[in-house]
């Protein structure tokens, strides 16, 4: 299907950047930690729930609108493996709507905005 170890839908950076360019009305849900989240960022209205947070709380460490199964969501980490973990996870509990953004925020900097930064 595609190249993440977890086989979870993705939207490579390209797709994810038309989308929101178009208002698709996505939720970004960025699962790093508060101290990456600060080293780079997507521009826009971003919804945070850490992994370390998800292992130890479940469902109730998404955010109110990542909580809705019908929700599109689009899932983010650094390089796309987290994210892709948490994408696994969300699918077996039910959410059927929700893509691995591949490659992570990492991908987006080098391939569609450099402003995000780096690290």
């Amino acid at each position: 299907m595609n190249g993440n170890p977890y086989d979870v839908p993705e939207l490579t950076v390209e797709e994810l950047a038309q989308r929101l360019e178009r208002g698709d009305g996505l939720i970004l849900l960025d699962v790093r930690e508060p101290v990456e989240r600060e080293m780079a960022q997507l521009d826009g209205e971003v919804e945070a729930a850490p992994v370390s947070a998800l292992v130890r709380q479940g469902e109730e460490a998404l955010p109110e609108g990542a909580r809705d199964r019908d929700a599109e969501i689009v899932v983010y980490c650094h390089h796309g493996i987290r994210s892709a973990q948490v994408v696994a996870w969300l699918r077996q509990q039910g959410w059927n709507s929700v893509w691995n953004m591949a490659g992570g925020i990492d991908a987006y900097a080098r391939r569609v905005d450099p402003s995000v930064g780096f690290y």
